[in-house]
């Protein structure tokens, strides 16, 4: 079975162990993505050894920066700071002791014209084929955020499949919001999918829901999951503890956990 995973505080890291180690899960760190934080080789250093000075769980994940990160834009100083911000993700992820990375695919789902997706698709292809040969140690997996379809992921995938260290992070509450047919989605990204953020949410806002408090249908999820995902590791994309713990109770009701 594939290994699920929460966010972990490090202002309460005993009772996000205690969670942890109930539940089997691994953390996903979202303490690196803002960009003041990855300004501080101090402050990234600071928060990795707090979190190292526990026993923590064997799978790890980070998040990376994700805010105005626009590898393929038409402005070289914006690319520039951008892989710089890449690069800083990647270097916190692995300071903390993290297998792997997320970035987001950050398209505008509105600009449609084919210049546009030619430049995401042929930008996004050069920039990560440079990094994931720069980084082979770490995997960087590549989220869909706003994205209206699966097809600009699925063939930047298709062309960055090669490198061992390459995955789609599927976000499921990001497609049952954004996208279209949550079926379409599932059969064309899943040959890349190595790993998943879920949440829940109301079906027009990204709302970071508990597992079960909104209208996403599990049981569908549930069918996905075991026909697609088992090998990919889970992140519960939802902040409280207490949300958590209620999405892991509702996952573990529904026999996928």
């Amino acid at each position: 079975m594939s290994k699920f995973l929460i966010i972990p505080k490090l202002k309460i890291i005993d009772e996000s162990l205690e969670l942890a180690e109930e539940y089997g899960f691994g953390f996903e760190f979202n303490d690196f993505f803002l960009p003041d934080v990855l300004d501080s080789k101090e402050c990234v250093k600071q928060i990795a050894e707090g979190y190292k000075a526990h026993k923590l769980p064997e799978t790890l994940t980070c998040h990376g920066d994700f805010f105005d990160v626009l590898v393929f834009s038409e402005d070289k100083l914006i690319r520039d700071i951008s892989e710089m911000r890449v690069r800083q993700s990647i270097e916190a992820a692995l300071e903390v002791g993290a297998e792997a990375v997320i970035f987001h695919t950050n398209h505008n789902p509105f600009f449609t014209a084919e210049s546009y997706v030619k430049n995401w698709l042929d930008s996004n292809t050069k920039f990560w084929s440079k990094i994931l040969a720069e980084y082979p140690n770490i995997n960087i997996y590549i989220e869909n955020m706003c994205d209206s379809s699966p097809h600009m992921l699925a063939a930047l995938s298709e062309r960055l499949s090669s490198f061992s260290n390459y995955g789609v992070c599927f976000d499921y509450a990001h497609a049952s919001v954004f996208g279209s047919d949550i079926d379409e989605w599932v059969t064309s990204l899943a040959p890349y999918v190595k790993h998943m953020h879920i949440n829940d949410n109301d079906l027009k806002s990204d709302l970071h829901l508990a597992v079960g408090d909104g209208n996403i249908d599990w049981n569908r999820f549930k069918a996905h999951y075991f026909e697609f995902f088992t090998k990919a590791s889970v992140l519960i994309e939802t902040s409280s503890l207490e949300n958590q713990r209620r999405s892991a109770e509702f996952l573990s009701k529904l026999g996928i956990i």
